[in-house]
This record gives C-alpha cells, structure tokens and sequence, in this order.
C-alpha cells in the first residue's frame, strides 16, 4: 500500500527533478543526460583494492551529483517513477556487459539482482534494486534482447548496516551472507547470468553474490590481466558479469596502456 500511495501521489503533487530539483519535471534534460553516460556510455569498473571473485562490473555513469541524488530519490525517498528512466540506464551497462560476455550469445539474459535485506525492504516500503531491474529488462525486450529478472539470491544471516564500513569492514560483513533460494539453480539454465545492482562502491555485495551464485551453477572463472581465462584453452565456461548504474568515481578508468593494463585512482577505503 505504501508504495501504491507514493506512485498515486506522485501523479497529483507538485514534483520537481530528482536530480537538480527544477521544477515540474521528475527528471529534467540536463540531468537525463548525465544518467545516460554521456558520449562515453557505460564503462567497465574496478574498485581499488579489487575483492577477490568481483565479476566483469559495467556502469554508466559515476556516483555523484545529480546521479547521486537520482539514486537516492528513488531509493529513499519513494520517487518511485524514477525506475523506468533508472531502468534504462541500468538496460545500457547490462547490454555492455552482456556483449563483453564470453558464453552463448543466444542465451537469454538473466538479470539478477542484488537482495536488499527484508528490513530495508519494510522500511522503504519497496526493494528499489528489484523495481529497477524489471525496469530494465522491460527496456531490453523491448529492443530485442530476450530478459527476465530472476530475484534467486536472499540474505541467509543477518548483515549490519554498510554505512561507514571501509573495503575489509564490507567484505567482513558480506561474507558468506547470500545464498541461492531452494529451486533457485533451474532457473538459472539456460541464460546469461547477469548480477545487477544500482551502485557499486567496494565491489563487496557483487563479489559475494558472484560466489553465492557460483556455489549452485556454472564455475567462475577469473579473468586474467591479458582477458582469456586462467587456461585459455577451456571452452563452454561462463564469465560472471555484472551491471550497475553508477559506481564511485574513482572505479573508473582513467588510463589505458593496453587491452589487459587499467589504471586506476585509489578507490574507497
């Protein structure tokens, strides 16, 4: 009911850009075309220090002012409209990655989201990453790409609150925390598995839910600095892929020497 109250009121009250705050408009030009990455589109990511087991992570868009504030509104203050063009942004860096994807390009795609602790969900009175993710395989249908959201991961012990938590304190925090729900793993076969989440900081929450998924479906294979797998000669395996709206600034690249060489700022700590 709550949030059937937001979206109704939302239809009726005066709003303004959950970006910039301009008003009568829930997202304004200026702001739209900083969601949507610019020119640049959605990049590869690398948190510095990287966990171990963090998937191939593809975002659109850095996680600061008006895209910051984006987040946030949907999130925590129940703008709840802003899943569909949130939806789209989220659809470009899950095209991203599933095209960088090794695997069968004929697979459907899987988008599966990273779980918001049930808490949360009672807080909010919505699970925005969920909302977010069928936004955004409605937009990749829509252009061709066969998708369903597959929500198979569930906390399985309590999880304090990130807030505050550096890199250790998240990994500390996170491990061992998600599982596959019972009957999760044949719904998982077959498609192209992509883990989805609206923001990236550490890499934490994707590098856990990487390692729950590959507990019950295909092995994960690290990458290796020069992008073929450790024992290039293998075939038939799946590269864990992940997709995300924004990620902090500092996980994005900002030099290349070469194909297997990034250069990054140091990223949260």
């Amino acid at each position: 009911m709550r949030g059937w109250w937001r979206e109704i009121a939302g239809l009726v009250l005066p709003v303004a850009c959950g970006g910039c705050g301009r008003p009568r408009t829930e997202l304004c030009a200026s702001c739209a075309a900083v969601l949507s990455g610019g020119e640049a589109g959605p990049r590869r990511v690398r948190p510095s220090p990287e966990p171990a087991g963090l998937p191939a992570v593809h975002a659109v868009a850095p996680y600061a002012d008006a895209v910051r504030e984006l987040l946030l509104a949907h999130k925590e203050r129940g703008a709840l409209t802003l899943a569909r063009p949130l939806g789209d942004a989220l659809a470009r860096a899950v095209e991203a990655a599933a095209v960088g994807a090794r695997g069968s390009s004929a697979a459907p795609l899987l988008l599966v989201p990273v779980p918001s602790s049930r808490r949360s969900v009672r807080a909010r009175g919505h699970d925005p990453t969920r909302r977010i993710a069928l936004a955004a395989a409605a937009r990749l249908r829509s252009t061709g790409w066969p998708t369903r959201v597959v929500p198979v991961l569930r906390q399985r012990r309590y999880v304090a609150d990130q807030a505050g938590l550096g890199a250790r304190g998240r990994l500390a925090n996170l491990s061992g925390a998600l599982e596959v729900v019972p009957g999760g793993r044949r719904l998982l076969a077959p498609g192209k598995v992509v883990l989805v989440d609206d923001l990236m900081t550490t890499g934490a929450s994707l590098a856990e839910a990487a390692r729950a998924l590959g507990a019950v479906h295909l092995p994960f294979i690290p990458e290796l600095p020069n992008g073929l797998p450790g024992g290039s000669a293998q075939h038939g395996f799946e590269q864990r892929v992940a997709a995300v709206i924004a990620s902090s600034p500092a996980s994005f690249e900002i030099n290349r020497n070469s194909s297997g060489t990034w250069i990054v700022a140091g990223g949260e700590r």
